[in-house]
């Protein structure tokens, strides 16, 4: 199981898809794969923490700590700047959409403190996990060969994120309406 859990700690995509192949391989059950990746995020969420509390203190006593500091905070801003004040549920799509130390950076600005911040991050970032070892596991079961399972995952992870933006950014914003020409179109 030690290896499958160092898998889930690799702070990239591929831990994922990797660690339920050797788990499958190994004979882990799901739910037992499930906890050591619930218990990857709490091991980051130990971790996490206090380095940004550390980097916060170097910030205020060395200046180029205090710039990239201030321009990692603005690239957070942004990221969370849809959901401030926003609801658990949107803070845990936040976790889902991009992972769970944005999520727990938008859970902070939206006033949640470090237990139900992480756990909004957490619970995003547990989604996220059950879509792709889902994938993963569907995957596997008609393509044989794990490494192309694994690149296969690998890839959808990153184009499929990449081709829903560019369909949301062609379509007309919300609320907008189509041109008919002139006709009223009714139903």
């Amino acid at each position: 199981m030690w290896p499958v859990l160092m898998l889930f700690l690799i702070p990239v995509g591929g831990g994922i898809p990797a660690g339920v192949l050797l788990a499958a391989r190994q004979g882990i059950a799901w739910p037992v794969t499930a906890a050591l990746y619930l218990l990857s995020d709490l091991i980051l969420a130990v971790l996490f923490e206090p380095v940004l509390l550390m980097l916060a203190a170097a910030g205020r006593r060395l200046p180029i700590v205090a710039r990239f500091g201030a321009a990692m905070g603005q690239a957070m801003e942004r990221a969370a700047a849809r959901h401030i004040g926003a609801g658990p549920f949107a803070l845990i799509l936040v976790a889902f959409g991009i992972d769970p130390m944005t999520g727990r950076a938008a859970a902070l600005a939206s006033g949640h403190g470090f237990v139900w911040g992480w756990a909004i991050a957490i619970a995003g970032d547990m989604l996220y996990y059950a879509v792709i070892a889902i994938t993963t596991l569907q995957l596997g079961a008609y393509v044989h060969n794990p490494e192309a399972v694994m690149l296969t995952v690998l890839a959808a992870m990153i184009l499929v994120p990449m081709v829903v933006q560019r369909i949301r950014r062609s379509m007309p914003p919300a609320g907008a309406q189509r041109s008919t020409g002139g006709a009223v179109l009714r139903r």
